[in-house]
């Protein structure tokens, strides 16, 4: 017997009618300073480097919020709502949570449409081919 999917668990309407609302330029802000802080640590300023210049956003579906970021020397700085960005990764906040915790393949959410990449696709991959070969701490992945 195949083992199940897990469920498409989506965000009741009323976190969508007030996430929908809230302004999304401090979040981006919030998101900028922890991926500078963490994102060298972790995956290292060398493979940031090819990316510098590159802008991303990510759009949580379900919550009707997005952020997005551009890929600077040494850093990541937020971008307003509605600038121009090299690639969006849209998906609900499930999705992106298993995507961070390793609990789903990127590939496989693609694939199955329950993670859309539109834009730039070699910025696309280079960005998931950078994620997908950073090693996880076990507290945050589970195993």
């Amino acid at each position: 017997m195949p083992p199940a999917a897990h469920p498409a668990f989506v965000l009741p309407p009323f976190v969508r009618a007030v996430t929908s609302r809230l302004p999304a330029f401090p979040a981006a802000v919030a998101g900028a300073l922890t991926l500078s802080l963490v994102a060298p640590r972790i995956v290292g300023r060398d493979a940031l480097a090819p990316l510098e210049g590159r802008s991303f956003r990510i759009f949580v579906r379900d919550a009707a919020t997005s952020v997005a970021f551009r890929i600077a020397p040494g850093r990541f700085e937020p971008l307003r709502p509605g600038c121009e960005v090299d690639v969006t990764f849209s998906a609900n906040a499930a999705d992106f949570l298993r995507l961070a915790t390793r609990r789903a393949d990127p590939d496989t959410l693609f694939f199955d449409r329950r993670l859309l990449i539109e834009g730039d696709t070699e910025t696309g991959l280079q960005l998931k081919n950078m994620l997908d070969a950073v090693e996880l701490p076990r507290w945050l992945t589970g195993a």
